[in-house]
């Protein structure tokens, strides 16, 4: 019976190898991000002194303002809609309710494109307005210059501002009504007493997510030549040809990354609360009357036109004027390559979580379930900091390689798979996140259930698991597939030799002043981001 027992303690192969596989994968997604901190170990030959006396302080200084300005600009736009469509009753709320979501498709770079257009001295708007005024040339008048931190500002906040909508409007649903009457009793405002302090957690998450898409960007400084942190990681990258030191300066953009992800967990902290309250939940809606009947949808209408109808119009317009050419040869090579990578990073992402997440919860202790979360960590980086882990990483892959088979090149660095990479790890977060709300959503003990019935755990995960994850691994795979369609940095970094895609064409011909012949790339990539928002706004309406 001892001999029985212990037979009965002895590891199972084919577990021990799962979980090996698990720790390799999770290992394989950190690596790039522990590679910037290895090259940022490198000598810079001094330039890393020149750099901190020269420029580093208006890079620090201008990614600085346009955090405070889009964060102010977007927390304008998006509590302000959450306020008005959560609490009042008028013509169209619930068409305005989705188009208050939109922008969110459109990328930033392709608004800052089309706003160039739109409003510089050759444009429509100075154009009519010389007509109108009878100016003959700009020394005639003052108007505002897009290409500079003023615009960059409006241009991020009008299509970021849908994180703070978001996060803000469910806030207001979820407060209990029993508060709003307190308010009532007691002469308060419901807004300034009640719904701002508890939806305070809520839009401080969304107003974080909002900060790291601007410490993110790439596309819109580089086009409005805005001197922020990424953009000066780019130039010294490329244009020193000095990727120790650009990896010097994306450490320093991690302390200010890790400062955003503290703020935002600190945020979903205090959020985890319930409504104990009885009578229901949300902000007790009102009619509006008289002139407020127009003025609310309009007010609504602003950062929906500023951040998709203008954008998507001037793109519509060149196409159907027929300025925007044909689809030629490079447009249908761009959509093939981005098909082709989106799927098989996107189909890869979802293999990887989905593996990682099942072995994290069911399979795994406590350092199994943390190394797991920390491989979707990629997510927060910036694509322009992730690309120097990923290009040093692939050269270790390359170096490994070599060393069983000294005779190989460079099989990784340059390659497809490389791109691949980066797309995999930058956007691990997303399948994640997707297959954790699916397993959470799971009874505890399905597979302590199916073992009774005689099934081990890879038929459960086969037969029982995956089926119910089937949902989830459909709208990851989604989401994934569009946010890799609209990646610039990366795919501009870490593409192979003469592989374009929609991102990169576009930004070749807005770079060359042929936003004519961008618009049809940049009209496809629009189209597509509108599924995850969809997607959003269907599982928002759900929960309601």
């Amino acid at each position: 019976m001892i001999i029985t027992r212990v037979a009965g303690l002895q590891p199972d192969p084919a577990s021990i190898a799962a979980k090996l596989l698990h720790w390799l994968l999770a290992l394989v997604l950190i690596l790039p991000v522990v590679a910037i901190a290895v090259t940022a170990m490198g000598d810079s030959k001094g330039i890393l002194w020149h750099l901190i006396q020269t420029r580093l302080g208006d890079y620090i200084f201008n990614t600085v303002v346009l955090m405070a300005g889009v964060g102010v600009l977007s927390l304008f736009f998006g509590v302000g809609t959450a306020w008005i469509i959560s609490r009042y009753s008028f013509p169209f709320r619930p068409v305005l309710e989705w188009l208050l979501v939109l922008p969110a498709a459109v990328p930033a770079y392709l608004v800052a494109y089309t706003y160039t257009d739109f409003m510089e001295y050759a444009g429509p708007v100075q154009t009519i307005l010389r007509d109108v005024t009878g100016w003959k040339t700009s020394r005639d008048y003052w108007f505002p210059e897009i290409r500079s931190m003023g615009g960059a500002i409006l241009v991020m906040a009008s299509v970021l501002y849908p994180y703070v909508f978001i996060t803000a409007r469910t806030a207001f649903r979820m407060t209990s009504m029993r508060l709003f009457e307190a308010a009532i009793v007691a002469g308060q405002s419901r807004l300034l007493a009640v719904a701002l302090p508890l939806a305070r957690p809520g839009i401080v998450a969304g107003l974080a997510l909002v900060l790291m898409e601007v410490v993110s960007d790439f596309g819109t400084v580089e086009y409005f030549a805005v001197d922020t942190i990424t953009l000066g990681i780019f130039n010294v990258w490329l244009g020193m040809n000095n990727i120790t030191l650009a990896a010097q300066l994306a450490l320093m953009a991690v302390v200010l990354i890790v400062f955003l992800l503290w703020m935002e967990n600190q945020a979903r902290a205090k959020r985890r609360t319930e409504n104990m309250a009885r009578g229901g939940s949300g902000v007790p809606v009102i009619r509006a009357v008289g002139a407020w009947r127009l003025v609310l949808p309009l007010l609504c209408m602003v950062p929906v036109a500023l951040g998709f109808i203008l954008p998507v119009s001037v793109l519509a317009g060149f196409i159907i004027s027929g300025v925007s050419g044909a689809m030629d040869d490079a447009i249908l090579d761009a959509i093939t390559n981005t098909g082709m990578a989106a799927l098989i990073s996107a189909g890869l992402i979802m293999i990887t979580a989905a593996y990682l997440g099942i072995m994290a919860k069911h399979k795994s202790a406590r350092p199994g379930r943390m190394v797991t979360a920390f491989s979707a960590m990629g997510y927060a980086f910036p694509g322009t900091i992730l690309a120097i882990g990923v290009l040093t990483a692939s050269g270790y892959g390359d170096a490994l390689i070599r060393w069983f088979n000294p005779e190989t090149n460079f099989i990784i660095t340059g390659s497809l798979l490389m791109l691949v990479m980066g797309y995999v790890v930058r956007f691990q977060a997303v399948g994640f996140g997707t297959v954790q709300s699916g397993l959470e959503k799971q009874p505890a003990n399905l597979v302590a259930a199916s073992r009774v019935m005689g099934h081990g755990f890879i038929k459960a995960v086969w037969r029982i698991i995956l089926p119910l994850l089937r949902p989830s691994l459909l709208a990851g795979f989604l989401l994934a597939f569009v946010d890799i369609m609209k990646e610039l940095p990366i795919s501009l970094l870490l593409r192979p030799f003469n592989f374009e895609t929609l991102a990169t064409l576009t930004h070749q011909y807005a770079k060359e002043e042929l936003l004519e012949e961008a618009a049809i790339p940049a009209l496809i990539i629009v189209l597509a981001g509108l599924l995850p928002v969809i997607i959003i706004n269907r599982s928002l309406s759900i929960k309601r």
